[in-house]
């Protein structure tokens, strides 16, 4: 027998359910939301609930946005000759974290994996596709993380843009910063052979 009502335990389980969020963290949140006084409570159910109703994807580049279009394909200063390709939206926000990048988005919504049975036509590469077939776009950056599934995803889809005249490339990857060299697998060292650079 628990020794909390079922109320909480059922809000501790949907904590749980969070990726990245085991029991004793859903337990902490779960306690700490029972202590908000009324009106924060109130404030946080109202945050779940808007942005669930009004967060959809952009219908240019499936981003997430509160709009038709998102604040990204709708600002006029990006390059929207150069598309960066990646998995989903948290990628997006890594890369805009930088600062270095001034091209647009395209957002995949998953990766090619055979063994959980997500193919092509599960994710968004049609819609690249019709992107660079009816923009005038330079350059399709893929940036895709560089495992199996995601360098399988950008291998795909450099094979599919190879009759367009656009030019395909891959973020580079390697070394850490701040990695000692003996820690680091082959391929990776591979990569960063293959990646270097003059200075």
């Amino acid at each position: 027998m628990s020794a909390f009502p079922p109320s909480f335990e059922t809000l501790v389980e949907k904590f749980a359910s969070l990726p990245g969020i085991g029991v004793k963290s859903a337990q902490r949140l779960a306690f700490h939301f029972l202590s908000l006084p009324d009106e924060a409570a109130q404030s946080f159910i109202s945050a779940l609930q808007e942005a669930k109703n009004s967060v959809r994807y952009c219908k240019v580049c499936q981003n997430l946005t509160d709009s038709d279009v998102c604040a990204i394909c709708s600002n006029p200063r990006r390059d929207d000759r150069t598309i960066c390709v990646v998995a989903d939206p948290k990628a997006v926000a890594a890369i805009e974290r930088s600062h270095e990048y001034n091209g647009v988005y395209h957002v995949l919504h998953g990766v090619i994996s055979p063994l959980s049975h997500i193919g092509p036509d599960d994710i968004r590469i049609k819609e690249l596709i019709a992107r660079v077939t009816e923009h005038d776009v330079d350059e399709v950056i893929m940036a895709t993380n560089p495992d199996t599934e995601g360098e399988t995803t950008a291998r795909y889809i450099a094979r599919l843009l190879q009759p367009f005249n656009v030019r395909v490339t891959r973020l580079a990857y390697g070394i850490p910063v701040g990695m000692s060299l003996e820690y680091a697998d082959d391929l990776t060292l591979i990569r960063a052979l293959e990646g270097r650079q003059a200075f």
